[in-house]
């Protein structure tokens, strides 16, 4: 009610006060300022102090130090409500000013311990030794025998202050009893250990775009993992889910299924996107009122507005911070590269050109140039997760990430990769690839971070068989400690980059070594192989010398023993015709010795020279008186005519 008369009666000033409680405490989520803000029955000092608590006070005037004290505001006396203004009254208070004395910090916290549940609230003032003497009380055990556990610090004392802590004002923490024997079992307890090891059919639909889902889970997964399971399938976030169908049993997230009270085996659900609770007071508000409020500042309700960089279409739907920026990275980008390259040009249009040089590709590239090189080349991999909505993104990206010295140091050290989380289908991407590449329990620390904890920095250290995570930096540091940290994970990748230097050159001496073996193993073996090939040749010409010789002497033989065969017989001493005797010397000294007919061709006598192995091609036959060469005569005149009767004596000769 008091929502709607302030945005119904004083909407110019109902904007400029919301304004105000995000300039004082840096929240841009506007649902998230107005549900503090009702909190505090729209008390601005009070609500402001449950956000920033100071050790000295909150606010103070600007009228001479004069304090103001709370409700700054009520609504049921317009007279009472502060003049709009162009600028607020309220501001943080100086050191050097009056200030009001600090009330009291009120705590809450829920401890688990087992199956119950105890709520605790302390003032910050108290020790976590005075949370343990409540919960002796309640759950009757020894203080001695109980460990606190779920502080963000890590382990404490029981005598240190929770002001120390600097808790917010809700806080879950478990107990753990290990000295403790577990209780008795039961009936109920084996039944419901019996439960824990079924598995549950879930059959979930998706009401927006009309799909279902089967899904199976053990006994044992806990609402908060099927809802996280949904997240991924459906982009919903967890806090935006709307769930029909749980039992009237489910009433906390950390349920197991079997304790839910979840049909077995199988359960109807149903999913839809929650609407903003700013969106649900205005559909309930036309659907009550028909009532139309005229006013003479309607006109400079939406000047207002827009002075403050706020649409009308979207003031109650997001901060007007994040309206005056283009966003950093486009929604469901196919390409990596194309999207880091608006990436870097916004960021340069945002906060200068003194900024790290981010790497141009996908995520499995950066890993090549930083990881996949020789030992002396490689790198270590700085991730940036960027984050509009974080409150600590301007100044992180502003004073510490474009700080020359870190700029520099990146540059020198770092190959840097950049992601923008903004949208919940880059970050369900980034969630796919880090799973893929860096392993569950990463991707579930980076899904749980809170958006005023981003932005991130994760160093990543290249190993032989995986990626480590050596650091992840959260967004409120400084650029003396964010520079410590980075020089830390430095020293860890040096130490590592020399093991890595030492090892390939032993490697590379190795292999060195064995390639020079292989070279000479090689070069002997294309040796012998030429030696066994020339002697493989010189056995094959002689083989074919020796065919060739085989065959021209089968072919010679042949040619003897036919010319041998078609030689006249040979004429007796005592013959009618005249009858020429010759002669004839052989080369090796020999003689040989034949009748011819006084008639008979000089060819006959060519025939029987070659008839004994000397053809006439190869050899000359000359006579001495006269010396002449008798091949060299008409071999078809008579050897009367040639003068060869009745005796004569030739010798042979080979022809040059």
């Amino acid at each position: 009610m008091l929502f709607t008369f302030l945005r119904l009666t004083f909407p110019n000033l109902y904007l400029k006060f919301l304004l105000c409680f995000q300039a004082c405490t840096g929240i841009e989520n506007i649902d998230e300022a107005i549900t503090l803000l009702e909190q505090n029955n729209w008390d601005l000092v009070a609500a402001i102090n449950g956000v920033i608590p100071q050790e000295n006070g909150i606010l103070q005037s600007d009228y001479g130090g004069e304090t103001i004290p709370g409700p700054a505001f009520d609504p049921s006396h317009p007279a009472s409500a502060p003049a709009p203004s162009s600028s607020s009254a309220f501001r943080p208070v100086m050191p050097s000013r009056q200030i009001v004395e600090r009330q009291p910090r009120m705590l809450d916290f829920r401890v688990e311990y087992r199956d119950r549940n105890v709520d605790v609230v302390l003032e910050d003032s108290c020790t976590v030794g005075e949370i343990k003497q409540i919960l002796e009380n309640e759950l009757q055990i020894p203080v001695s025998k109980m460990l606190l556990k779920g502080w963000k610090t890590g382990d404490v004392e029981d005598s240190t202050v929770l002001k120390s802590l600097h808790l917010p004002k809700n806080n879950s923490l478990y107990v753990l009893t290990p000295d403790l024997p577990p209780p008795s079992s039961s009936s109920h307890a084996g039944a419901l250990q019996e439960s824990l090891n079924q598995n549950f059919m879930l059959i979930i639909t998706h009401r927006e775009v009309q799909r279902e889902y089967n899904l199976n889970f053990s006994g044992s997964s806990t609402i908060q993992e099927v809802k996280r399971n949904v997240y991924d399938l459906t982009s919903i976030p967890v806090r935006h889910q709307l769930w029909e169908g749980w039992p009237t049993s489910a009433t906390d997230d950390s349920m197991c299924l079997a304790e839910s009270g979840l049909s077995y085996p199988c359960h109807r659900l149903t999913v839809g996107r929650r609407s903003s609770p700013l969106q649900t007071r205005e559909q309930s508000e036309e659907q009550s009122t028909d009532v139309h409020m005229v006013s003479d500042s309607d006109g400079d309700d939406f000047e207002d507005a827009s002075e403050f960089g706020v649409d009308d279409g979207d003031v109650f739907g997001m901060a007007s911070s994040a309206l005056r920026k283009s966003p950093m990275m486009p929604e469901n980008a196919e390409n990596e590269g194309d999207a880091l390259l608006q990436f870097t040009a916004e960021f340069s249009s945002r906060y200068g050109d003194c900024h790290p040089v981010f790497f141009i590709g996908s995520l499995e590239a950066a890993f090549q140039e930083a990881f996949y090189v020789k030992a002396r080349d490689r790198k270590l991999l700085a991730i940036y997760l960027h984050h509009d909505e974080s409150v600590l993104t301007n100044v992180f990206c502003s004073q510490m990430l474009c700080a020359e010295s870190i700029v520099s140091y990146l540059s020198q050290n770092f190959i840097t990769w950049a992601w923008d989380l903004t949208k919940d289908t880059n970050r369900a991407r980034f969630l796919t690839m880090c799973n893929r590449h860096f392993g569950s329990v990463v991707a579930q620390t980076i899904r749980t971070q809170k958006t005023d904890q981003f932005p991130l920095f994760l160093i990543i250290m290249g190993k032989r068989s995986s990626n480590e995570v050596l650091n992840v930096i959260q967004g409120n540091t400084t650029v003396d400690e964010l520079m410590m940290r980075l020089m830390a994970a430095m020293e860890i990748f040096t130490a590592q980059q020399q093991e890595d230097i030492k090892d390939e050159d032993e490697r590379e001496a190795r292999e060195n070594v064995k390639r020079e073996q292989d070279e000479a193993y090689r070069l002997s073996l294309e040796a012998d192989r030429a030696k066994r090939e020339a002697h493989e040749r010189e056995m094959a010409e002689q083989f074919r010398l020796e065919q060739i010789r085989k065959e021209q002497e089968e072919e010679r033989e042949a040619i003897r023993l036919s010319l041998e065969q078609a030689l006249p017989p040979e004429p007796k001493e005592e013959n009618a015709e005249p009858v020429s005797k010759l002669r004839i010397r052989t080369p090796s000294g020999e003689f040989l010795e034949r009748r011819f007919l006084a008639s008979n061709k000089l060819q006959i006598v060519f025939d029987f020279v070659a008839s004994k192995g000397f053809p006439w091609d190869e050899f000359k036959l000359l006579s001495t008186f006269p010396r002449r060469d008798v091949t060299q005569l008409d071999p078809n005149k008579s050897l009367l005519e040639v003068k060869l009767f009745p005796q004569e004596t030739l010798f042979l000769e080979a022809k040059e």
